[in-house]
């Protein structure tokens, strides 16, 4: 063993961290009435105690209409007691879950006596309130600090059962059909239908994730891997505060893989700058509030090695280098105004900007590198615009809990795109340019109800979404040019998409019960420019069911077992189906398909979890069957040796897998959190006509393979103000369409502090310490194999500060 692996062996081992899961308490309400005339009682005594020993919990007065509201109850298993001068003392015993935040105890009738009210002794008792709820969990990104300082697709690739890959997309058990959500909605910035922006959204300016493995039916019914949803920062403390913080680091220190001859250096020592400011100020009924940060970023974005081998000998050798400059701005304004205690108003606004440079080069060889046949070099310009704006009016009814919330949802966002090519070949020199211009227009509108029950909670809503992207590409050929003017011109993406739910929530002392169905149409429509050489417009329309099912026993309080169901699909984006092609690689270029269709996928679930003091441990098994899977499928069309990736619905696939996460704090001084996921996928044998740019036909047997990743992360508390984090990932060789990807691992590590004050936090991280990871793909396609290694950035050190006031 090397010495590098035994360094990184005996910190993987040696230094892990956890991510902290966040808690939640109940709001328990009810109302108290005379059994005789059923008139309201006010000044009632409501009394909760622990039934296992009757110790005294909380406590509070019913008001003059007879109701009464007791908050931040932990769930367990309680006595509440209804006492007052001149009725009979009453109690109930009551369980209170997880699934719900309120819970309402309805009315409850006193009858008339003589006797008066006994002295209340009351006692304090600290109680256990971890949530044991298995459809979400919660990280929060202070906890994260080996990632501080970075992008949000950075910060998640250490969280359980999600990986990422250097495509900006993340995979939650080994699918990257993911919804990601910004404070539960969809946004530009992330994506409609499928995921976008992760590797540019700054992660300081994010307080929290969850992870949704098994999404109920309030939420939309894509994201068939289940959901992300990223909150951000957000402060309601009184008066004026703020926090501000500025990080910096290199990246790129060492070459991990030097560059074939004759093009320009790769990036090194590639500086990452990220300041933030936050500012809040609450008073009364007005809470107002800025979230600003930006990041500049100098990266390697590729260094992928290519060797491409045909059916009649010939071999080519490509590298595909992209030195990256990346100007990222993104800031979130908003006022809440509580109109009365029952209505509550909200509008907020957001503004991001990414500004993006690519200078690639592209040489290409013969198979021992003595002639090179092509130097491929471009120039990307890319401008990227979102605005989007968000009213929301609640009404809370008397019961806590009992709410009414309507809310409108605008999004515009822009991408303005412009390649400059220089085609160098032996006999001659081509300038090539095009320019993309894209703008999205989105409207959601939603209205969504809420009520509580004695044992649960109903919910249900409406939501219609408008969408309508035109585009348009411009090709300028130069002499000999290989661009196909002829795909260009004019096209609009409009989608229509209205949808009801109903969800229903049930809890007793053993039983859970959860069961919803979320019904939405779509009909969606891309109209093509008549001229385009190869596609014609075509969409789609359906109307379908999508059920969520969840069954739990309770063993105790600490552990339960759960069943879940779920069906979900997952819509090609506008940019799946886009019929330009992209020549960012001359040689294997990228297409889309306006006849590409949805993709349905059940969900199967059975989960376990047990809490203890000091941890818990959590069990999954799942399975995921999906028809019509879409995926990239390469064919070649000879005798050219060019390779062209268009998206399809390649037949049927499925996950099957099992998950497990162990948290335990061992000590004051040190916590572990361990998680490893083991999954087969399958793809059926299925055959596919790649219309673009002849048909070409490509046939495939049924492929499988048995993968996973795990994680070992832990935390050292080195003393009552600083910390030591440490994340290690393993990702096992994985099945793509075509070929697999191979094995990959890193080690992350972080330090922070916090100064005298307590107000002041220094930060020291690095990511991919060893500089070890990197992807490596093989694919065999009809007459020709491809194997790919990429060597792009992933070692970056930074340090940071940051101040309260």
């Amino acid at each position: 063993m090397s010495r590098i692996s035994k360094i990184y062996f005996f910190l993987f081992f040696a230094l892990p961290f956890a991510l902290a899961a966040q808690k939640q308490n109940i709001t328990l309400s009810g109302q108290v009435m005379n059994a005789r005339d059923k008139s309201p009682l006010a000044f009632v005594n409501i009394i909760l105690k622990k039934k296992v020993d009757s110790s005294f919990v909380t406590g509070t007065v019913a008001n003059e209409q007879g109701r009464f509201v007791l908050n931040a109850v932990p769930a367990g298993n309680y006595i509440v007691e209804y006492q007052t001068v001149g009725f009979e003392k009453l109690s109930k015993s009551i369980l209170i879950g997880s699934l719900s935040a309120f819970l309402d105890l309805g009315v409850t009738e006193l009858i008339a006596t003589t006797n008066t009210l006994q002295e209340v002794v009351v006692n304090s008792s600290k109680q256990n309130d971890l949530n044991n709820a298995m459809d979400k969990k919660t990280y929060s990104l202070a906890n994260n600090i080996s990632q501080t300082g970075g992008s949000v697709l950075q910060a998640l690739k250490n969280l359980p059962g999600i990986t990422s890959g250097q495509d900006g997309k993340v995979a939650l058990r080994g699918s990257d059909k993911v919804a990601i959500l910004i404070d539960g909605r969809q946004t530009a910035l992330t994506g409609f239908n499928s995921q976008s922006g992760l590797e540019n959204l700054p992660a300081s300016a994010i307080e929290k994730i969850e992870i949704i493995n098994n999404p109920s039916a309030k939420f939309d019914a894509n994201g068939a891997a289940g959901i992300i949803n990223i909150i951000f920062k957000k402060n309601k403390q009184e008066g004026f505060n703020g926090k501000v913080g500025l990080t910096t680091g290199l990246g790129a220190l060492w070459q991990k893989k030097e560059n074939l001859p004759e093009i320009r250096p790769q990036y090194q020592r590639t500086p990452k700058i990220n300041p933030s400011l936050s500012l809040n100020y609450r008073k009364k009924k007005i809470n107002a509030f800025f979230q600003g940060d930006w990041l500049y970023t100098e990266t390697l974005n590729k260094n992928e090695f290519v060797t491409r081998t045909y059916q009649d000998g010939t071999v080519i050798n490509q590298q595909t280098k992209r030195n990256r400059n990346t100007h990222f701005l993104t800031s979130k304004a908003g006022l809440d105004w509580n109109i009365s205690e029952n209505d509550q108003f909200s509008v907020s606004a957001l503004y991001g900007t990414e500004k993006i440079m690519d200078r690639g080069d592209e040489p290409f060889f013969n198979k021992d590198l003595s002639n090179r046949l092509r130097l491929w070099q471009f120039l990307e310009d890319e401008l990227k615009t979102t605005i989007m704006a968000s009213v929301n009016y609640v009404h809370k009814f008397s019961q806590p809990g009992h709410q009414l919330n309507i809310g409108y949802n605008y999004t515009f966002h822009r991408e303005d795109e412009k390649y400059f090519f220089e085609n160098k070949m032996p006999t001659y020199i081509g300038l090539d340019s095009f320019k993309l211009l894209s703008d999205e227009h989105v409207s959601d509108f939603n209205l969504d109800y809420t009520k509580p029950l004695s044992y649960g909670h109903i919910e249900a809503g409406v939501k219609f979404r408008y969408r309508n992207i035109p585009t348009n590409m411009t090709f300028k050929p130069g002499i000999n040019s290989p661009l196909d003017t002829g795909a260009g011109g004019q096209a609009t993406y409009s989608e229509v998409i209205p949808a009801a739910y109903t969800n229903y929530v049930f809890e007793n002392e053993k039983i859970e019960a959860e069961a919803g169905v979320r019904v939405e149409y779509v009909n969606l429509k891309y109209k093509v420019n008549p001229n385009h050489n190869t596609y014609k417009s075509d969409g789609y329309n359906y109307t379908e069911p999508f059920p969520n099912i969840r069954l739990a026993y309770k063993f105790n309080e600490q552990s339960k077992i759960s069943l879940f169901y779920t069906r979900r699909v997952d819509r090609p984006n506008e940019v799946d189906i886009r019929i330009f092609p992209k020549y960012d690689d001359a040689e294997i270029i990228k297409v889309g398909n306006p006849g590409l269709k949805p993709q349905f996928t059940n969900s199967i679930e059975l989960g376990y979890k047990t809490s203890y003091n000091k941890g818990f441990f959590y069990a999954a098994a799942y399975r995921k069957n999906t028809k019509a899977t879409i995926t990239r499928i390469a064919t070649q069309v000879p005798p050219s040796t060019l390779i062209y990736n268009v998206f399809q619905n390649a037949g049927n696939s499925s996950n099957t897998g099992v998950e497990f996460i162990w948290q335990n704090s061992f000590s004051n001084v040190f916590s572990l959190n361990a998680n490893l996921n083991i999954y087969q996928n399958i793809i059926e044998a299925f055959s596919v006509v790649n219309k673009y740019p002849v048909p070409s036909l490509y046939t495939a047997a049924q492929d499988k393979l048995t993968s996973g990743n795990f994680k070992l992360n832990g935390t050292f508390k080195l003393s009552p103000n600083s910390e030591l984090q440490v994340a290690s990932i393993y990702l096992a060789p994985d099945l793509i369409p075509q070929g697999k990807v191979g094995s990959r691992y890193s080690l992350d590590i972080g330090f922070k502090k916090q100064l005298r004050d307590k107000k002041t936090e220094l930060l020291i991280n690095a990511s991919d310490l060893l500089n070890t990871m990197r992807v490596k793909r093989e694919i065999k396609g009809a007459g020709f194999t491809l194997v790919s290694n990429d060597y792009y950035e992933t070692q970056v050190f930074r340090i940071g500060l940051t101040h309260k006031f």
